[in-house]
């Protein structure tokens, strides 16, 4: 219940940012919608730990395997200035390898982050970057050794990344951006429990944006 109560907590700052961003949203805003495609270069996860039953105890860290990811974005910039916010979300399968005669467990990653972007407003190349909070929404495979999982925690993004205009409506971009989050799969094991891990990740995606 605690976890429960973390989550709509922080969905709620989260509405509130989204309220307070787009309250002077006027007609003469800018909007955009994006597709972008790219790559998931997860850290392992680290500081594993039982839950449940099995509370207190330790594991080795999970590597995870590099995974396209591709996903969306839509966002605004009000009376065209250079603070806006978009709404991004994007998906990736870093599975989780064997550990020794241990065999590797299908994960999936679903990240969905309202943040906030600061741009250069240029009329060609605008670089810019972003923070915002990060709804992530991943999914465990059934193995030999675990229950199928899903679980939703929150945790921050970070990017950045540059704009270039080839019409005046339509841009290419490139962007990292950097996830920090910890994963509790309460279930992974049954009824025994489950585990704790803190997961970080880098991601590179390439992209089109239409601006309207």
């Amino acid at each position: 219940m605690a976890s429960i109560r973390y989550v709509r907590s922080r969905l709620s700052v989260v509405s509130l940012l989204a309220v307070l961003l787009l309250a002077p949203v006027a007609s003469e805003a800018e909007w955009y919608a994006a597709a972008q495609l790219g790559g998931n270069f997860a850290d392992p996860i680290r500081n594993v730990r039982g839950s449940g039953s099995l509370a207190g105890l330790e594991a080795p860290n999970f590597n995870l395997k590099t995974s396209p990811a591709f996903g969306g974005k839509l966002g605004v910039f009000p009376n065209h200035g250079i603070l806006g916010i978009e709404l991004d979300v994007s998906h990736s399968t870093p599975h989780i390898k064997n550990l020794d005669d241990v065999p590797g467990i299908h994960l999936s990653v679903t990240n969905i982050g309202p943040s906030v972007i600061l741009r250069y407003p240029g009329m060609t190349w605008q670089p810019y970057i972003g923070v915002g909070p990060a709804l992530l929404v991943a999914h465990l495979g059934r193995s030999t050794t675990t229950e199928s999982d899903t679980q939703v925690s929150l945790g921050a993004n970070v990017l950045a990344g540059i704009r270039a205009f080839v019409t005046p409506k339509v841009a290419v971009f490139t962007e990292y951006k950097y996830t920090d989050s910890t994963f509790r799969f309460g279930g992974a094991f049954g009824p025994v429990g489950g585990f704790d891990g803190t997961y970080r990740a880098h991601q590179l995606f390439m992209g089109l944006s239409y601006h309207f």
